[in-house]
């Protein structure tokens, strides 16, 4: 199972650190998903998580419930990166 990271901004740490979306849009693909802030970039946070069908995650990140995750949460889509355990 591959691991990933993810990193981006968000519009509001506090509430992306305390929404419930993350797990209800991966919970079907991933696991063990922690979450981390950045103390030197107020809006830089990041995941890591493990994913059991990268298809499947790379379909959620394309979809309409993806951007609607993202959307609530307050996160910047253009500043999504994602790193893959190599």
């Amino acid at each position: 199972m591959p691991k990933l990271i993810a990193t981006h901004e968000v519009d509001d740490v506090a509430h992306w650190l305390t929404s419930p979306k993350r797990e209800e849009v991966f919970a079907s693909v991933a696991t063990n998903i922690c979450t981390y802030v950045n103390p030197g970039a107020p809006n830089s946070v990041g995941l890591s998580m493990e994913v059991s069908d990268m298809a499947a995650f790379d379909a959620i990140m394309q979809s309409e419930a993806g951007a609607e995750a993202m959307k609530y949460d307050g996160v910047r889509p253009e500043t999504v990166v994602v790193f893959i355990e190599s």
